[in-house]
């Protein structure tokens, strides 16, 4: 059954002025192509007299013919300027259907409702929106959009940061389309920003590399000047959705499921500045990079894990996505690390592993205890691993994996959790490396001398016999009872042996539940007795300023 006007409306339509026009009115899908990303219809009345666009409106393809209505009402009232509000004298569609609605809809509106097969204005003002539409180029070739997105998210679950740092350069020998080699620099180790940089040629990375080193307390200007400087292609990650919230900032991406992570593509030369864009050559050259680096990472993640960076190479056959004209081609691409370039990238910045480490004399510590190792807000827990989980860490860990010689006694092995941000992570494990590795872990009784609480005070040592704290639980905190006596049931069952994981994850969706893929590190050591530490209570002071 047709619809109609109610009859409140049909007479404010009633009373505006009737003009002797010939309106036309069509809806056409925004784009002609199938797999195009614009998707919905417009709808447009067009005065054919006046040569004016009375009403525009996009609506979705499953719209009804109401929508015509809703926007033919406009037309009518509310035109766009210069028009006036009036009715036509005649309209014109070139639809049967839709005439026969509307028809039916506006009746008493003394309007004639005609059928003709075509609408000369609004053809020539759909060719008019074609032309702008064939000029506008797609952020990828329609060919490579879809497997260089799965390429990227293949690369993005390798995680090639946790092994490669921004100067251990990856060479990916390509001689296709006048692209020979791409140098790969990785960057995500910090845990600030996840991407790959490919380099056309390595003067480019040098120069890059100088001016950032020479211009890091310059102004921000030249520091821009530097980047848009750079002749590489690049892939970087973001988070999906774009929500205006504050905490985005200071969540590692790492930390997000894969859900929320989205790639980008483009390129930075000196002289085209930073595009956003891959046309096909390009897009060719970084599909090829980035399916030979996913097989590199996957085949060599062992390899790369060591602490010298190694002198590795392998070559694979990867095939290009086909296209309407063209057959599946094969390209043979070799991947190469470069040892000697990245240890003079490192030179080149002037400092070794060992500078990143704060001087001992300069941390505050208390009394015999330092208390600066572990970061702030790090979720802290204690609990236990099945054995099956122990010996999955100590051949996967990502970072590190201190094992022990116990044997596999009691439900799993007694550990401490500590989980933080990926970075504050990697420098935690690194700290306790420095050390010489983790001796023990244990509790010590301590007293807060003015306030009268007792704690139960969570204490490290590590192989140079440092004492760290790692936690204060009250001692009549009946969750930390519990926790502590299942600990020592669990201890006396390993016969001492213990762990400390660290974990990634503290602002994503496993804070508190870290997956396998989040532990970063295995210590394992032995359970510590107050007697073992020999530091008797410790007396709580507090700090005046």
């Amino acid at each position: 059954m047709t619809m109609s006007l109610n009859c409140s409306t049909r007479r404010r339509l009633q009373k505006l002025n009737q003009i002797s026009s010939v309106w036309e009115g069509d809806r056409r899908p925004l784009s002609t192509h199938k797999d195009s990303e614009v998707q919905g219809e417009c709808i447009l009345w067009v005065d054919g007299s006046q040569g004016v666009v009375r009403a525009m409106d996009v609506v979705a393809p499953e719209s009804g013919p109401e929508a015509v209505v809703r926007t033919l009402l406009r037309a009518m009232e509310h035109p766009n300027s210069p028009a006036k509000p009036a009715r036509p004298q005649k309209i014109v569609v070139s639809d049967r259907e839709l005439q026969f609605f509307l028809r039916g809809v506006l009746q008493e509106l003394e309007i004639v409702i005609d059928y003709v097969p075509q609408l000369p204005l609004i053809n020539e003002l759909y060719r008019g929106f074609q032309e702008v539409r064939n000029e506008y180029t797609p952020d990828l070739p329609s060919q490579f959009a879809e497997p260089l997105k799965k390429k990227a998210l293949e690369i993005w679950q390798a995680a090639p940061w946790e092994l490669l740092e921004e100067h251990q350069i990856l060479a990916i020998e390509l001689n296709q389309n006048d692209v020979g080699t791409l140098y790969a620099s990785v960057m995500g180790m910090l845990g600030m920003e996840y991407g790959i940089l490919f380099y056309r040629s390595q003067d480019s990375l040098r120069r890059f590399r100088a001016s950032v080193l020479s211009d890091e307390e310059e102004s921000p200007e030249l520091l821009e000047e530097a980047f848009l400087k750079q002749d590489c292609l690049f892939l970087t990650f973001e988070r999906t959705g774009g929500e205006e919230d504050e905490e985005i900032d200071i969540i590692d991406l790492a930390d997000l499921p894969i859900t929320q992570i989205q790639p980008s593509f483009g390129i930075i030369h000196p002289l085209e500045g930073l595009r956003a864009v891959l046309y096909e050559e390009e897009a060719a050259a970084v599909f090829l990079a980035l399916a030979a680096l996913a097989r590199f990472i996957s085949s060599k993640r062992r390899q790369l894990n060591a602490e010298v960076f190694p002198d590795l190479s392998d070559r694979y056959r990867i095939a290009l996505p086909k296209n309407k004209t063209r057959k599946s081609v094969q390209v043979d691409v070799t991947v190469n690390t470069m040892p000697e370039l990245a240890a003079e990238l490192e030179a080149m910045a002037g400092f070794g592993h060992e500078d990143e480490f704060v001087d001992v004399d300069d941390v505050p510590s208390l009394g015999a205890i330092r208390d600066d190792l572990i970061p702030e807000d790090s979720f802290l827990s204690l609990g236990v691993i099945s054995w099956e989980m122990v010996e999955h860490l100590r051949e996967t860990a990502t970072h590190f994996a201190q094992p022990g010689e116990m044997t596999s006694r009691g439900d799993g092995l007694p550990v401490i959790l500590i989980q933080t941000s990926r970075p504050k992570a990697k420098n935690l494990i690194e700290a306790i490396q420095a050390t010489g590795g983790l001796k023990g872990i244990g509790f010590n009784p301590g007293a807060d001398v003015f306030g009268g609480d007792r704690y139960d005070l969570g204490i490290l040592q590590t192989e140079n016999d440092e004492l760290f704290l790692f936690g204060e639980f009250l001692e009549d905190d009946s969750v930390h009872i519990a926790a502590r006596k299942k600990w020592d049931e669990r201890c006396k069952k390993t016969e001492g042996y213990c762990g400390l994981i660290i974990a990634r994850g503290l602002m994503g969706a496993s804070r508190g539940q870290p997956q396998l893929r989040d532990m970063m590190a295995l210590f394992e050591a032995r359970s510590l007795s107050p007697q073992d530490l020999g530091i008797g209570t410790l007396q709580l002071m507090p700090q005046f300023e």
